[in-house]
């Protein structure tokens, strides 16, 4: 049986890759699902495939998590839309791994924008919401890389243990408030991520990796294991990881 039916969920990022899965993923449980991206298109086209298999509302709110009026209005529409929102999946994200010294600026400032500002941009505008009910539950997907530096990932990692320190302190905050916190940090993943990487250095690097990626159905199910617990219980944090297999 669904667990969340009658629930509503909004998931930034879900154009493509771990936004998309889990956006399918609640749908499977039963939740009105808000998709939110710059993409509409292709959340069009998402919004479509999951009406066809399942019996939920599906909402497209195009939005640019790094403009705090758009995230205010995504919130806005879809309360408008369920009249309440139960989940908010803090997944829009970039990873422009580079090296310091290659002093990419711009790249290191559009990960703030995205991967702190636009978290907080969240935060903020559903939070409110969530305490009025005295209930709600804010997932925010943070990286392996919050909790460990590996060359290239410097600023990225930073913007990561930044939304992971966000995590910890709102758990803290939060805990008597009936709103639940979830920080999930997904290991390599095959998504688009890679994909807007400029750095050559590290292009080649990424030639050479040898470990085989999870698919982002993997981190789905980390997020709707955490969101299907029952109300008393809050599952503060999970780290997913790839194998490492023998050679």
């Amino acid at each position: 049986m669904a667990k969340l039916h009658n629930k509503t969920a909004i998931v930034t990022g879900a154009s493509s890759g771990i936004g998309e899965a889990i956006a399918f993923h609640f749908a499977n449980e039963g939740a009105n699902v808000v998709l939110a991206a710059r993409r509409s298109g292709r959340l069009d086209e998402i919004a479509l495939k999951i009406q066809q298999k399942h019996s939920v509302h599906i909402k497209v709110v195009e939005t640019d998590v790094t403009s705090r009026t758009e995230v205010e209005r995504l919130v806005k529409e879809t309360k408008e839309s369920f009249g309440s929102v139960d989940f908010f999946v803090n997944n829009a994200g970039v990873m422009l791994l580079s090296f310091l010294k290659n002093d990419k600026v711009e790249e290191w400032e559009q990960m703030v924008d995205v991967n702190i500002k636009g978290v907080l941009y969240g935060i903020h505008a559903v939070l409110p919401e969530m305490l009025e009910q005295n209930s709600g539950h804010i997932i925010n997907i943070s990286s392996v890389a919050g909790q460990e530096v590996f060359p290239s990932s410097t600023v990225y990692s930073a913007t990561k243990f930044a939304v992971r320190a966000l995590s910890i302190g709102m758990e803290k905050e939060l805990s008597r408030t009936g709103v639940r916190v979830t920080n999930i940090s997904p290991g390599a993943v095959d998504t688009e991520l890679t994909d807007h990487i400029t750095d050559d250095e590290v292009l080649d690097m990424f030639k050479n990796r040898s470990m085989s990626p999870l698919a982002a159905e993997d981190i789905a199910k980390a997020v709707t294991y955490a969101v299907t617990q029952p109300d008393y219980v809050n599952v503060n944090e999970v780290t997913v990881r790839p194998m490492q297999r023998k050679e």
